[in-house]
């Protein structure tokens, strides 16, 4: 994901999502690193192994701050957000669906490496090594139109009063 150096958005509720999106994606680029290693059919099986051990603790030290986010977008802006745009269909009907994938792979990838590592095959570690490279695709997309579709659109739609008390509600931190 290309790094910025300043915040696009205006208002406090959406630069503090847009924030906790740059330190997601810090976090998703340490463990798309060795998501990479894995389609390189240069690994050992020995170094498969390892790598594998470092994404599940990378992935697992991930979970906790996205959880935290994408609750904090599920609890308060989203439903503040769908007052003004409606929530049946659109952007953020699709944005929801999304975590569940997200969720999905995520947890598809622990359910698969939640046994010994050891006693994997390289095809095996290459195999549930995508399912994080998957997790890493939708989530840098989904920043992509949350930045571009919905925090455009909350800034342009939502009155001052809702703005100010969104941000109050989410201005915690996902760590």
């Amino acid at each position: 994901m290309a790094k910025q150096t300043e915040l696009r958005f205006t208002e406090p509720g959406m630069r503090l999502l847009e924030n906790e999106h740059r330190y997601l994606s810090f976090l998703m680029d340490e463990w798309h690193a060795i998501v990479l290693e894995f389609e390189n059919d240069q690994i050992s099986l020995e170094e498969g192994r390892e790598k594998l051990k470092m994404l599940r603790q990378k992935l697992y030290e991930f979970v906790e701050p996205l959880k935290n986010h994408t609750d904090k977008e599920e609890e308060h802006f989203f439903p503040v957000l769908g007052t003004y745009i409606g929530f049946e269909q659109g952007p953020l009907m699709g944005i929801q669906e999304e975590h569940q994938e997200i969720d999905g792979y995520i947890g598809h990838f622990f359910h698969h490496t939640r046994g010994n590592i050891d006693l994997m095959s390289i095809d095996d570690m290459k195999t549930v090594a995508k399912d994080a490279g998957e997790a890493f695709e939708v989530l840098t997309i989904h920043f992509v139109k949350e930045e571009t579709v919905l925090f455009p659109m909350a800034e342009k739609l939502m009155k001052a009063a809702d703005q100010d008390a969104l941000y109050e509600k989410m201005n915690t931190l996902i760590t």
